[in-house]
């Protein structure tokens, strides 16, 4: 089993920063893609960005500029820098972890952290 543990979330200002973590453990296989979602109060769940065990990188267009995902692999940590806060950026957020294991597809998620950004 794999486990994802959510951190940093809290109350910022607009405009103000927040950088967000994730740890991954168990059974972790390379390569793999982690990324992050958040959900904002009563809507579904949005993809925000995702980096690969190779550290390729994929963004939102909603986020490009603002939001920076990174990971140490040695940690099977994921990290995920915003800056800019807006109000609307107020979700509770979401870390995920996909990886094939032969011709099986695995995805995990971490129960969440919540963010707000006050006007």
């Amino acid at each position: 089993q794999v486990q994802l543990v959510e951190s940093g979330g809290g109350l910022v200002q607009a405009g103000g920063s927040l950088r967000l973590s994730c740890a991954a453990s168990g059974y972790i296989f390379s390569p793999n893609d982690m990324g992050w979602y958040r959900a904002a109060p009563g809507k579904q769940r949005d993809f925000l960005a995702s980096i690969s065990s190779e550290y390729s990188t994929n963004y939102a267009d909603s986020v490009v500029g603002r939001f920076t995902i990174s990971r140490d692999n040695a940690q099977n940590t994921v990290y995920l820098q915003m800056n800019s806060l807006k109000p609307e950026d107020t979700a509770v957020f979401f870390c995920n972890l996909e990886m094939e294991v032969g011709i099986h597809e695995y995805e995990y998620w971490g129960q969440g952290t919540q963010v707000t950004v006050s006007s």
